[in-house]
């Protein structure tokens, strides 16, 4: 996260507040189930398995799309080059307005967990690595290794960085939750206009 540049470093932090913007309507709405979090629903489908084994055909479902999007994003990333995270936001923001389309189906379950999966692959390669934006358990490890080395008189790199995309992704996630309370149709249309708004400003980046 700290290797990249400003412009670049918001754009991740923007993207991890759509994740969880996307996540909590999501949870909301299916009963304590996640969008993108699978760390939840890994343990939610190992309780299930134990207490009701029909119930875990749902956390599984969801864990299956995660990674197919995961997969779909990375193929598009790589077909698309020096453009993938237009691509790949395009193809997000597309998968979101599905969702909102088909709200309340299997089918929108579906698209918005492949564009959570997908979501993954807009910070890949050419030097870059791979960020995760869904997922942030290891930005709140790095800032408990910055203060453990901060308590030694060292300094950690990127620490900062990490904790402000968690946070994005907590602030999206209070804007999530409300809107999947009382505006749950025109949410899924807020994400699916976020990505697509994400996709511009990535565009202006690569152009510089």
């Amino acid at each position: 996260m700290h290797r990249l540049d400003r412009s670049r470093r918001r754009l991740a932090i923007a993207l991890s507040a759509l994740a969880g913007f996307v996540d909590a309507s999501g949870f909301v709405a299916n009963g304590g189930y996640f969008i993108s979090f699978m760390s939840g629903n890994s343990t939610r489908m190992a309780v299930d398995l134990v207490t009701d084994m029909r119930r875990a055909l749902v956390p599984a479902g969801l864990i299956l799309g995660f990674v197919l999007g995961v997969a779909l994003g990375t193929v598009v990333a790589a077909r698309a080059g020096a453009v993938r995270k237009v691509a790949v936001l395009g193809m997000v923001g597309a998968l979101l307005a599905i969702g909102a389309l088909a709200q309340g189906t299997v089918l929108a379950q579906g698209a918005l967990v492949l564009a959570m999966g997908a979501l993954n692959a807009t910070f890949q390669r050419e030097g870059e690595g791979t960020l995760a934006l869904t997922y942030v358990t290891g930005a709140l490890v790095k800032a408990g290794q910055a203060l453990g080395l901060a308590a030694q008189g060292q300094k950690m790199p990127g620490a900062g960085a990490s904790l402000a995309l968690w946070l994005g992704l907590v602030l999206g996630g209070v804007g999530g939750a409300a809107m999947g309370l009382h505006h749950p149709q025109a949410g899924l249309w807020l994400g699916a206009a976020w990505a697509l708004a994400a996709m511009v400003a990535a565009f202006r980046i690569i152009r510089r």
